[in-house]
């Protein structure tokens, strides 16, 4: 088994690791930032004590952790041209970042099933949406994202490694693992294919068939207001849902070989960097509740 790896980061540009490793400190913090201004907007305004936001805040916290798990070991390969990590550390960071990306597809459908209810059933919503069933739901997206994930790791964990050490990454992603492995990957990869394929399509049906049934409710609200206000809410959640499902599916629905190394670095960075940082200006700016929220904070403050 292969002892040690050399995440190379983007140390192979050497004339860009000042303006690289600035873009990305400011990008990560920004993340951090605007996720926990989220959540604590959410938590400490009684406004916005609803179902939606709980999950809201959720998707926050996941946002935050699987930044932090990738972002400062890469901000430090820009001093280091490289961090040298073991297999067993490359396996843990490859499996927590793959739980908590699992389970951010598990609560952007939760978030979905949440819409559906408020819109098409408002009567019952807070009854059927209690606060002991979103607390067990959102538990469920966990435990789904910890038990969906471990198969790849566990074949990953089994595989034999060619003699170089160095992985033309900055993280332990896992098509990357593939490339450097000198052993037969074909089952692995349709593995991954296939449950990935199962957990992101059925997903991403579900969104589409609550969002179906969200248009059809709108649409009858007589009220031009009362429609723009439906649909409004449901706007921020779609657009993160098509840029998160859309870079997840290119990364890994695909042959580890189609893809140059150089690609496979700007995709990942789609929805490790651009996504999280997106989405708390995507949820603040179109949501008026948690735009009034936070003014009442800053007054009160």
């Amino acid at each position: 088994m292969l002892e040690a790896y050399l995440l190379i980061g983007f140390s192979d540009m050497p004339d860009l690791l000042v303006p690289l490793f600035l873009a990305f400190l400011l990008i990560y913090l920004l993340t951090l930032v605007g996720n926990l201004l989220i959540i604590t907007t959410i938590y400490s305004s009684s406004l916005l004590h609803s179902p939606m936001y709980f999950f809201l805040s959720n998707l926050s916290f996941i946002d935050i952790t699987y930044t932090s798990i990738i972002f400062p070991q890469m901000l430090v390969n820009f001093f280091n041209g490289g961090t040298n990590i073991s297999l067993s550390e490359c396996l843990v960071q490859m499996y927590f970042f793959t739980v908590m990306a699992s389970t951010e597809i598990n609560l952007l459908t939760l978030m979905a099933y949440d819409r559906y209810v408020a819109i098409c059933n408002p009567l019952r919503y807070m009854v059927i949406m209690n606060r002991s069933v979103c607390t067990w739901l959102a538990t469920g997206c966990l435990t789904m994202g910890l038990i969906d994930t471990l198969p790849h790791t566990i074949a990953v964990a089994q595989l034999s490694f060619c003699v170089t050490h160095t992985i033309n990454h900055f993280f332990c992603d896992l098509s990357a693992m593939l490339k450097l492995s000198s052993s037969d990957t074909g089952k692995i990869e349709t593995l991954t294919y296939v449950l990935g394929s199962i957990l992101t399509l059925m997903s991403f049906i579900l969104i589409i068939v609550s969002y179906i049934n969200i248009a059809f409710s709108v649409l009858k609200i007589r009220s031009k207001d009362g429609r723009h206000k439906a649909f409004s809410t449901c706007t921020s959640h779609l657009f993160v849902v098509f840029l998160f499902y859309g870079s997840v599916s290119i990364a890994y629905m695909r042959p580890t070989s189609s893809f140059s190394k150089m690609n496979n670095k700007i995709l990942a960075l789609s929805y490790i960097a651009v996504t999280p940082l997106c989405n708390p200006i995507i949820y603040s700016l179109k949501n008026t509740e948690f735009k009034n929220a936070l003014r009442k904070k800053r007054n009160t403050a």
